[in-house]
């Protein structure tokens, strides 16, 4: 029985619970089969999924599946000489080198993905002079609280933990900060807030290559990152400044998101390449690496994010939230099979 089980393919995956380890085990009990699963990386989606597979694997009913899914998502390695940071497993930037491409949509919707998932998840807004998580993630006009110091994250309907100036400052005044100021208050932002035993933290960038993205290479520990484009030659070319960033400083790319690939009428359902076609498919052929997901310019997502009713959005638009999904759990996939970070096992040596 276990060996049938262990044959069974996650869906969409060349990988096998064999291969992955992930049967810890299995069990009849009268007329039900309890199996206990555990994977690197968020699998609730896959509960229906895995259900159905076991059940013709063994050849029990599917209602006499009693299936629990657990994740142990470990540290991964960063940065030479940057620590990792206490309550945060992995750092992921999401980054475009152009403004208007959608990025901060797409922060906020693979970070909702993941925390449905079952990841713990959370969200740093690192645009100083524009933060939109706040109001994409429905929390704008909250405060966070003061602990011993420290800010504690607010908290989403979607359960992800959020940290921004945008909570602090009033968002119809201009922020006027050189270059060394907005560094500063993206470190204190993210080294200041107590994290709640976080998988996944998404730094939301501003666009560019700048003193932030400065910062995030030479300071904060990164695991990995995600660029975001549109089709359009000119997106692109800016795409490829952010891509050759991460490459300077040693950042490895999970993979490429085209947003607004195509526009789906709200009326008719008719979809239109209207920024061009396939131009984040080419770039992520070019660079050899996934292309994420490829996204509409949709109604449904400007009015949610609008409106911070992203959890709405993955439950009521399933064919978006499917999208995401795919593209965040290739996100998860790929940080699982990055090398493992064991810092924190070893004792820190001082010399005196």
């Amino acid at each position: 029985m276990q060996t049938a089980i262990a044959a069974i393919t996650l869906p969409h995956t060349q990988r096998s619970l064999g291969s992955e380890k992930a049967l810890v085990s299995a069990d009849v009990r009268g007329s039900d089969l309890h199996v206990v699963l555990r994977f690197a990386y968020p699998a609730q989606h896959l509960q229906a999924a895995l259900t159905d597979a076991i059940a013709a694997a063994t050849g029990h009913a599917a209602a006499n599946i009693q299936l629990q899914i657990d994740s142990n998502i470990a540290v991964h390695k960063v940065q030479q000489g940057v620590n990792t940071i206490a309550g945060v497993k992995n750092i992921i930037a999401v980054a475009s080198g152009k403004g208007g491409v959608g990025k901060s949509t797409t922060t906020t919707n693979l970070a909702i993905a993941l925390s449905n998932m079952g990841a713990r998840v959370g969200v740093l807004d690192a645009d100083i002079y524009g933060p939109s998580q706040p109001t994409m993630l429905g929390v704008a006009g909250l405060q966070p609280e003061q602990r011993d110091g420290k800010f504690i994250p607010v908290v989403s309907e979607s359960g992800i933990q959020t940290m921004s100036i945008g909570f602090m400052i009033d968002t119809d005044q201009a922020v006027v900060w050189r270059g060394p100021m907005v560094s500063q208050a993206l470190q204190q932002l993210l080294f200041q807030s107590q994290w709640d035993e976080v998988d996944y933290l998404f730094i939301d960038l501003p666009p560019g290559t700048g003193d932030v993205q400065l910062t995030l290479s030479q300071k904060i520990p990164v695991t990995a990152s995600v660029i975001v484009t549109t089709p359009q030659d000119i997106a692109l070319l800016d795409a490829r400044k952010a891509v050759d960033m991460f490459n300077k400083v040693n950042i490895p790319i999970l993979g490429i998101v085209e947003n607004m690939a195509m526009h789906v009428c709200s009326n008719c359902g008719h979809a239109e390449a209207i920024f061009g076609s396939d131009g984040g498919k080419a770039l992520a052929d070019k660079l050899n690496v996934p292309l994420l997901a490829q996204l509409p310019l949709s109604l449904p997502i400007r009015e949610a994010m609008d409106a911070g009713l992203g959890a709405q959005l993955h439950a009521q638009e399933h064919a978006i939230a499917d999208l995401y999904q795919q593209a965040a759990w290739q996100v998860a996939l790929k940080v699982a099979d990055m090398g493992r970070d064991f810092s924190g096992r070893f004792p820190k040596i001082v010399v005196e």
